[in-house]
C-alpha cells in the first residue's frame, strides 16, 4: 500500500524553529518540513535547489534575483 503522509501531523512532531526533519525521501531527494521564524542566514547549495511552499503565514526569500514573497498555498523554487 502507499505510504500517505499528514503534514500537520509531521509538523505537531516537533516545536524548534529552522531545524527542517526528513519526513521522506524520493529519487534521492530528500522531503523535508521545518517550522519559521524570523529571518535565516541567506545562503546557497552548489548541488542542489531548494523547495518552499508555504502552509501557515508568510515567508519572504531573498534570492540573487530579486524577494520572493509566498502566502499559504504558494510555492517556490529556488535554484
Amino acid at each position: 500500500m502507499p505510504e500517505k503522509i499528514n503534514l500537520a501531523e509531521k509538523l505537531s512532531g516537533f516545536e524548534d524553529q529552522w531545524s527542517p526533519k526528513i519526513i521522506t525521501r524520493y529519487n534521492h531527494n530528500d522531503i523535508m518540513v521545518v517550522k519559521t521564524e524570523g529571518e535565516f542566514v541567506w545562503h546557497h547549495h552548489d548541488d542542489t535547489d531548494d523547495f518552499f511552499l508555504v502552509l501557515k503565514g508568510r515567508m519572504t526569500i531573498e534570492t540573487e534575483n530579486g524577494d520572493v514573497t509566498l502566502e499559504p498555498g504558494e510555492l517556490n523554487v529556488v535554484p
